[in-house]
């Protein structure tokens, strides 16, 4: 998978980047090649974190009733 990553200076020195596929991950160094394990840090924290509300959304769906999960909205 390739993720594209927008690299900004930082006004106080340094630099930040976000990725804009992944909602929230953002990161920052002091130089690029710092920048660039922050990011691929960044991005495996926010894909470890997307698993684990997935895990949670999927506990509270499953321990629904069936039939409240797929009933259909009337009026």
């Amino acid at each position: 998978m390739t993720l594209k990553a927008i690299i900004h200076d930082a006004e106080e020195g340094g630099f930040w980047a976000e990725v804009p596929a992944l909602p929230g991950c953002v990161t920052q160094a002091e130089t690029k090649e710092e920048l660039e394990v922050n990011l691929h840090e960044a991005i495996e924290g926010w894909f470890k974190q997307a698993k684990l509300n997935l895990r949670t959304i999927l506990r509270k769906f499953l321990s629904l009733p069936y039939e409240s999960c797929f009933r259909e909205e009337i009026g």
